[in-house]
């Protein structure tokens, strides 16, 4: 898989960002010259890309990392897709590489990154880009900008580094790890105990428990709690949805046990954590 290098000790600049809803199923990414990187985050549906000779296929909760070559990107297929993207530079000279080529950089100096993937916690990275756009919107200095986008583009590579920490284990508490956590998405809308994933995976209750934490690190319950926090930021930003239904779809009785859950966790309630990021920018250009 071909990686990017990315600069170690500086920050990066911001150019733009938005948040891109396709009008139909007949859309197709129009004719674009690229001078600078471009994150894709996708939140909806499928994007089908070419750029600099390679065609990519970019499904929900997946990135594309686009370096800048002097070439043109466009679509190759019409499909309906949401996404949210950004455009940054770099003060220093990077290039694409490939796996096999990493080796010989300076550890140091340069991070690697995929140049496409699934995102660990794609909602972690939505909000800071929303946090971005808000900020934008709200015309603060570049080096806050700068700062943001930064933190946008380093916590994808946390997440994919952490991510690879599991791969260390034995294939047996890989698969139990993974299939966990794909139990926890599938059911995100229910009351999710941990007896039930026991029973479902017919494990004990404690060893279970036991086991995810030696795996993870984090206690089931706190992840499935996590994870739950994770899907409310992301609707509190993404959408202007009801709290009351944000509440319902992640398996809380009422509003007021998700809010006393919310505040507990973030220390804000779900009203002014939305209010904090209020300038979605829809359409930006």
């Amino acid at each position: 898989m071909r990686i990017l290098n990315l600069p170690n000790k500086e920050l990066f600049h911001y150019v733009l960002t938005g948040k891109f809803k396709a009008p139909s199923a007949d859309w197709k990414h129009e004719h674009f010259y690229l001078a600078e990187y471009e994150l894709f985050v996708m939140t909806e549906g499928t994007l089908y890309l070419s750029y600099n000779q390679e065609n990519f296929t970019v499904k929900q909760g997946e990135y594309l990392l686009l370096p800048p070559c002097n070439s043109w990107r466009q679509g190759f297929r019409s499909a309906y897709s949401s996404f949210y993207w950004l455009h940054f530079s770099t003060a220093s000279s990077d290039f694409p590489i490939e796996q096999n080529e990493s080796s010989s950089l300076d550890k140091e100096a340069y991070f690697t990154i995929p140049q496409m993937g699934t995102i660990p916690k794609p909602e972690k990275v939505v909000v800071l880009m929303k946090q971005l756009q808000d900020e934008v919107k709200n015309k603060y200095p570049v080096t806050t900008l700068d700062s943001m986008t930064t933190s946008v583009v380093t916590e994808l590579y946390g997440q994919l580094c952490l991510n690879t920490s599991v791969g260390t284990k034995s294939p047996a508490q890989k698969q139990i790890h993974s299939d966990i956590i794909d139990y926890i998405e599938r059911n995100i809308s229910s009351n999710i105990k941990i007896s039930e994933i026991a029973t479902h995976f017919g494990y004990n209750e404690k060893y279970l428990s036991h086991l995810f934490a030696e795996i993870t690190g984090i206690p089931l319950k706190q992840f499935i709690l996590s994870r739950k926090m994770d899907a409310a930021n992301f609707m509190l930003t993404d959408s202007n949805k009801a709290i009351s239904d944000i509440a319902k779809e992640l398996g809380f009785s009422d509003s007021h046990n998700f809010s006393r859950a919310y505040k507990s966790f973030t220390g804000l309630t779900p009203s002014e954590y939305r209010n904090a990021f209020a300038g979605r920018m829809l359409y930006h250009v």
